[in-house]
């Protein structure tokens, strides 16, 4: 069995952070007990293609990928080319970019419900833009939501609430310290592929809602007719429909998840993979629920930034160019196989399913184990080997057959590992990490 990579640089760093950086990280999803904390890295100095390299000099293949932020790989030559050479004319200037027309003009060629659109730095930024325009285009304060929209008050303020679900916060372990307790009802979660539910609240809040912010699915298709209900009782209640794509948009299609299941919501916000790692966020839409956004104050001096301009219009035209839904298909479906190839030649429940652009690993845990040492267990063993993964993988466009042969001869002998702790009752002495700890609870699948 191979050793554990070395990465007491991580470690340090780490240690260092929580004397610096309240939480650790800029990001929930970048901390240590997300993976397996003492095994898995935490630091990473340099990154190419499918692979980075950690600040221990260690070598992972990469299925994380920035959390779906890099689409066509770790610097690609491409975006990075048009990025540098626009840094040499300038970053940022006093005056607006032509930038800003050019990338309208592809995202209102790409995206189902563009007419119109604004620009933010990231997906949570947008997210509280999109809500902004709501509200003032139909004068209405409450949004009714299903996903996760962010950390802004607007949309952290459904803690002061509870989950539809579990009776528990909606987002599990955040609680809503500093948010205004003011905001308490402004936001009202509602339970994916449940249209009774939504009708209920539409009814319950009528005349009052401004507008429906859901992720319109993330890892696995939408239930036959799901969404369509959803727009139905958007438009029977004269509220704004918005799509957040931040995470599911451009991989299944360049047009979002609306170009394939072929609901046109009246917004969509747009971030991550758009530009392959830079940071950059769009909201878009409808021209007359774009159009009252002039009178509403939404501004902000980097919005105009030259780099996230050239780096979405660069990551869009080369997602066109490589044929990126053709090729997700391929790269999914062969890491699809080898996943569940892995899981019966170690003798082991479960299947790889979901979307072709970002499959998920399902163990099957026998009745009284506890799934969360199987999933940790199995991310702690394909760190072991070199493998940087959660259940859910991220693929770009960079990956080769290479990278999933690998994946899957480390998912094999992973999965072993786990079955032995399974049937000799052995994850105590196998895990070496504490449990992978849930940031938040989401309500899409």
């Amino acid at each position: 069995m191979p050793q554990f990579p070395d990465v007491s640089k991580s470690t340090a760093l780490y240690a260092r952070a929580g004397e610096l950086i309240p939480g650790r990280v800029q990001l929930i999803s970048r901390r240590a007990d997300q993976f397996a904390n003492g095994v898995s890295p935490v630091y990473a100095q340099r990154a190419k293609g499918s692979r980075f390299i950690d600040v221990d000099e260690n070598e992972f293949v990469d299925w994380v990928n920035a959390v779906g932020a890099v689409i066509l790989g770790h610097a690609d030559d491409v975006v990075d080319g048009a990025v540098i050479e626009q840094i040499r004319r300038g970053s940022l200037y006093t005056l607006n970019s032509p930038l800003e027309l050019e990338l309208a003009d592809e995202l209102i060629k790409a995206i189902p419900s563009a007419q119109m659109v604004r620009y933010t730095k990231g997906g949570g930024e947008a997210c509280a833009v999109a809500a902004r325009i709501a509200r003032g285009a139909t004068g209405r304060d409450k949004i009714l939501i299903c996903g996760y929209h962010g950390w802004h008050d607007w949309y952290q303020a459904a803690n002061y609430g509870v989950d539809p679900v579990s009776g528990e916060y909606p987002f599990a372990g955040i609680e809503p310290i500093g948010v205004p307790a003011g905001l308490a009802g402004s936001v009202v979660p509602f339970r994916y592929g449940d249209l009774n539910m939504l009708e209920d609240l539409l009814k319950q809040h009528a005349g009052e809602t401004a507008a429906i912010m859901m992720e319109p699915c993330r890892s696995e298709p939408p239930p036959a007719g799901y969404l369509e209900g959803v727009q139905a009782l958007a438009r029977a209640h004269e509220v704004i429909l918005i799509f957040d794509e931040v995470s599911c948009g451009w991989r299944q299609a360049i047009g979002g998840m609306q170009a394939v299941t072929g609901v046109t919501p009246d917004m969509t916000v747009l971030a991550k993979a758009m530009s392959n790692g830079y940071p950059m966020g769009a909201v878009v839409g409808a021209r007359e629920v774009m159009e009252p956004a002039a009178r509403m104050f939404i501004s902000s001096s980097y919005w105009s930034d030259n780099i996230g301009l050239v780096a979405s219009l660069t990551t869009i035209r080369e997602l066109k160019r490589r044929d990126s839904a053709r090729r997700f298909d391929e790269i999914g479906e062969s890491l699809r196989r080898a996943l569940n190839q892995a899981l019966a030649d170690a003798g082991m429940g479960g299947a790889c399913r979901g979307f072709s652009s970002n499959p998920m690993l399902a163990i099957q845990s026998p009745p009284g184990v506890d799934p969360r040492k199987a999933n940790t267990l199995f991310i702690q063993e394909m760190a072991r080997r070199n493998v940087h993964c959660s259940l859910s993988f991220k693929a770009t466009l960079a990956h080769t057959e290479e990278d999933i042969r690998v994946t899957g001869a480390a998912a094999t002998e992973a999965l072993k590992v786990v079955k032995d702790a399974i049937e000799h009752d052995r994850f105590d002495q196998l895990l070496v990490v504490d449990l992978k700890k849930e940031p938040f609870r989401r309500q899409v699948a």
